[in-house]
């Protein structure tokens, strides 16, 4: 007599150890790929986050240097190529008051502006504020009536009180380098 053999249905069958196996083996890789691509999504993130800091504290820069160089008063003026002090005027909207203004790279590679509380005040220090971190390099420059670019101002005594415009060149500690020429009030 034949005995009679046990099959189980299909519906009720199980997985077997390898095909378990591989199924984690498979999540295991899709897990690993997925931390990666987040932790790139989280990099870009971070540094498109920086550049758009440093690019905006670039931008805030500029535009205070232009503003205080068009307010400038036709007083005298001390420039090199490393600094630049000067009198200016108010805003029309007041909200500044006249004062003289100095901006220079500091010892900690930032751009400082130096405010002092009246127009032709020297005597009394000035406040000083950073306005521009990671600087490794200013350069200033200054336009004669006879369209010359030079490093001080004045270069004689027959000049103007004021040069024609102002050439700045920055270069960031992240090697980038910018040049801005703005005029000045005559």
């Amino acid at each position: 007599m034949m005995k009679a053999r046990h099959v189980t249905p299909p519906h009720e069958r199980g997985f077997t150890l390898i095909e378990l196996m591989s199924a984690l083996l498979i999540l295991s890789l899709l897990a690993v790929m997925s931390f990666r691509g987040l932790g790139a999504v989280l990099d870009a993130r971070d540094h498109v986050r920086q550049e758009t800091e440093k690019w905006r504290s670039v931008a805030a820069f500029f535009s205070r240097f232009q503003r205080d160089v068009q307010l400038s008063a036709p007083r005298p003026l001390q420039a090199a190529s490393d600094r630049l002090e000067f009198s200016r005027f108010a805003t029309l909207e007041g909200m500044d008051t006249p004062r003289r203004v100095g901006y220079r790279l500091n010892e900690s590679h930032e751009i400082e502006i130096s405010l002092w509380p009246g127009f032709d005040v020297a005597d009394i220090p000035p406040a000083r504020y950073v306005v521009l971190a990671a600087v490794s390099e200013l350069k200033l420059q200054y336009l004669d009536t006879k369209l010359n670019w030079g490093d001080a101002w004045p270069r004689s005594e027959g000049d103007a009180p004021l040069p024609q415009a102002v050439r700045i060149r920055i270069v960031l500690a992240t090697g980038e380098e910018l040049v801005r020429v703005f005029a000045l009030s005559s």
